[in-house]
């Protein structure tokens, strides 16, 4: 059978992997990576292409021609809250040249929205929650005719009538150790020089280790939308292998592991670092982490197994709103890991959100606070988003604060977030403002300088200043537009 996933055109540079779909500020691009792991799991058994159409600047007619030449049975179209209306728009211009192909969108809108998604012509089955192992089933129903009652997690039209069978079950960790490694897949269908992450050396990858997160943040989609809170991981060995591979078969500087929680487990970052070591590796990589997972042993252990960086989403720094969106951390944790990160040898890479439950210039003076205290050597401020489907989204409804329930107008003309919720003392567009003013008196400082100089004087420094200056190029051009 011959399987086309694509990543549909929208904005150049979209990123529907991210977790804050927009096109980045500082040039950053995703993989499409949730796809990738399904085409890794449908290429072990049938011809696929996998089409990522904003990192090559692809508009419709070049995926419609593309498609016309590839000829498939089965076509899958990732999707995104911010995207949505789009990416049914792109399903109907294909179905409306492909109709004898069944079209399949997959991505966490699936998991609110399937009778929505559904009223398009365009989408045949909508594929909810975590896919990758659904569109194996839909393929192999196609190719034997079988009927689709059968296939758990899938909504789909039949008879002039909306069926949703039963949600699937989330995958088992001993079911990830069976997917091939997303980079060869990587390495495969993409190129691996269109990606690029603010925070990483270039060029880079990301792959997962686990999936899945139990932790309660409010605001977070993917747990509520997508993967869900069940936390399961790939056994260490089968980390360590595709480690390895990447290793000796690709041409990058970084490996990033994009799991919600790399560092949930101490005993599972040690076996990480003790196996790193016994294999002689030595490539970098670099790792999302919370504040409360990590000591000072732990992070040591990283940095002598070549880790460079770690990502936190510190988010606030008023306790009172890491209460409200069950962050689960302190702001003492948010100091004490930040020194240890900086004792350790390892960079920080902070994340802070303006607009949260209980967000006023008060609080937005804390943050501004902490933020000059810890002194992240990478910064990333966001606009809260209530993403349909979460807690915040919910909590945003019944305190009447949201100027739209349209996650399609979450962007504006450029593909730039958005507020899409005022408050009293609050309103959408200070959101914003302070967000661009926090990240322009940030970077544009003189106390950012030093920051700057410990970056390009590690060993990697030359890499560094590559990753700062076409960061900044990117910034600096956002700032202009804006």
């Amino acid at each position: 059978m011959k399987i086309y996933l694509l990543n549909p055109p929208y904005f150049p540079h979209f990123g529907r992997g991210a977790r804050w779909q927009d096109t980045g500020r500082g040039g950053t691009l995703y993989y499409p990576i949730w796809l990738a792991y399904a085409t890794a799991v449908l290429d072990q058994y049938h011809e696929v292409k996998l089409v990522d159409a904003p990192a090559w600047d692809w508009n419709i007619d070049s995926v419609l021609s593309d498609i016309d030449e590839f000829k498939p049975d089965l076509i899958v179209l990732d999707s995104s809250f911010p995207s949505m209306n789009n990416d049914i728009g792109v399903a109907e211009s294909i179905k409306t040249k492909n109709s004898n192909s069944l079209v399949v969108l997959v991505g966490p809108p699936t998991s609110q929205y399937p009778d929505k998604i559904l009223e398009s012509p365009g989408v045949d089955i909508v594929a909810r929650w975590e896919y990758d192992f659904t569109l194996q089933e839909i393929a192999d129903a196609l190719e034997q005719n079988a009927p689709l009652h059968t296939i758990s997690g899938i909504s789909y039209k039949a008879e002039g009538k909306v069926i949703h069978n039963p949600n699937r079950e989330f995958s088992k960790s001993e079911d990830l150790d069976k997917i091939p490694f997303v980079s060869k897949i990587y390495q495969k269908y993409l190129n691996i020089e269109d990606y690029f992450l603010g925070q990483s050396l270039y060029p880079e990858i990301q792959i997962f280790t686990g999936r899945g997160c139990p932790n309660q943040c409010t605001f977070c989609a993917w747990p509520q939308t997508l993967m869900g809170r069940k936390y399961r991981t790939r056994n260490i060995e089968n980390v360590l292998d595709e480690v390895e591979w990447i290793q000796n078969s690709l041409t990058i500087k970084e490996i990033f592991f994009e799991d919600d929680t790399f560092t949930i487990s101490k005993k599972r970052v040690m076996e990480f670092c003790d196996g790193y070591h016994k294999r002689g590796l030595n490539i970098i990589w670099s790792c999302n982490a919370r504040a409360d997972t990590l000591d000072l042993e732990t992070m040591k252990a990283m940095k002598k197994a070549n880790c460079r960086l770690l990502i936190s989403g510190f988010e606030s720094g008023s306790e009172e709103i890491l209460k409200a969106i069950k962050k689960g951390i302190t702001v003492d944790q948010i100091r004490i890991f930040s020194k240890n990160a900086k004792k350790a040898g390892l960079l920080v890479h902070g994340d802070f959100i303006i607009g949260l439950p209980g967000e006023t210039k008060e609080t937005i003076e804390m943050t501004k606070g902490l933020i000059r205290e810890i002194k992240p050597e990478i910064l990333q401020v966001a606009v809260a988003s209530p993403f349909p489907g979460t807690e915040f989204f919910k909590w945003c409804q019944s305190k009447k604060c949201l100027l739209t329930e349209d996650p399609n107008e979450y962007l504006d003309e450029q593909g730039h977030q958005k507020a899409i919720i005022s408050y009293h003392n609050l309103k959408n567009d200070e959101m914003v403002n302070e967000v661009d003013t926090i990240l322009k008196k940030y970077y544009l400082s003189i106390g950012y300088f030093p920051l700057v100089i410990n970056q390009i004087c590690r060993k990697t420094g030359i890499d560094e200043l590559k990753r700062i200056w076409f960061s900044a190029k990117m910034f600096l051009g956002y700032i202009s537009e804006r």
